[in-house]
């Protein structure tokens, strides 16, 4: 597949402060992209400096074909975005919002068609200030689509909505896919990532340090498996720590739990010892490495931190 956005060693400064260390990616022609980091790591300034919203320091970046360094507006034609907060005055409706915005682009959907695509409708003429955080929601990315864009930029269009708003929007960018648009979304949500993204980037302290597909990801990553057993009988610690592969222990009364980088050694010794203290199972859980793991993993952070 063609690629959609292209980012050679993107470099951005703040004073002394570097968010952008040589960031570089792909995304290809359809697919959704995450961008994932924790606070501070540089997701949102090598997002911005894609879109145009701020100018860096080094680097290429080419969007749907167009140098998007030298030709910004070009770019800004053929792109949607919907950034983490949309600030509107409190009295202008979903309808005069979409049709002031549509006037901005050279081709653009009808208010209506976005009002009906996007479960508006019934909003449509109300003021901004009345709308729910869903609604809101849903207008931002009616905004971000009313351009008719190739490349639609999604900054935690989730962040602060209840679950079943975050459902809806879940079900909306799955839509944007199917309909053959390409989505780069950042996301405070691991789970939110794997379940929509293609493939994921990882940045911490301004640079990407790992991507590929999640299950991928997990699958070549060295984050261990979590083991959870439950005896009869309290198992002394002791006999535990000393299975092979065993890390970070803990015991309280008859459960324990420890991760391990091989669980099949691990629980194959395991009811070995059982079987020598004559202890008797209860429950035995062995939970494979998450995505979360991965990226803890790797930052040493969590993604909210």
């Amino acid at each position: 597949m063609a690629a959609k956005v292209i980012v050679r060693d993107l470099r951005k400064r703040y004073g002394e402060v570097e968010a952008a260390r040589g960031v570089s990616f792909e995304i290809q022609d359809g697919e959704i992209f995450g961008l994932l980091g924790p606070n501070g790591s540089g997701k949102t300034t090598t997002v911005e400096c894609v879109i145009g919203l701020r100018e860096p320091d080094e680097g290429d970046i080419e969007v749907c074909g167009i140098d998007a360094r030298r030709r910004p507006h070009d770019v800004k034609q053929r792109i949607g975005a919907a950034l983490q907060t949309t600030a509107l005055q409190d009295k202008i409706t979903p309808r005069e919002a979409l049709t002031l915005f549509g006037a901005f682009y050279r081709n653009s959907e009808e208010p209506q068609t976005m009002l009906d695509r996007f479960a508006l409708t019934p909003k449509a003429d109300a003021p901004f200030d009345t709308l729910s955080g869903g609604q809101r929601q849903r207008l931002a990315l009616a905004l971000a689509f009313v351009n008719k864009p190739e490349l639609v930029f999604l900054d935690e269009p989730t962040t602060g909505l209840d679950p079943q708003s975050r459902r809806e929007l879940h079900v909306e960018v799955a839509k944007m896919k199917q309909d053959g648009h390409t989505v780069l979304l950042t996301t405070h949500y691991i789970d939110e990532a794997e379940e929509l993204c293609d493939r994921i980037a990882i940045i911490d302290h301004g640079r990407i340090i790992a991507t590929g597909a999640p299950h991928d990801l997990v699958a070549r990553s060295a984050a261990t498996q979590s083991v959870t057993l439950v005896t009869a009988e309290p198992i002394d610690p002791a006999l535990l720590s000393g299975l092979p592969g065993v890390e970070e222990l803990a015991c309280d009364g008859v459960r324990a739990r420890f991760r391990t980088s091989n669980a099949g050694v691990s629980v194959a010794e395991l009811m070995k010892l059982l079987e020598r203290q004559h202890a008797d199972l209860v429950e035995l859980q062995v939970r494979k490495a998450t995505l979360e793991d991965v990226f803890i993993g790797l930052t040493g952070a969590s993604l909210r931190d």
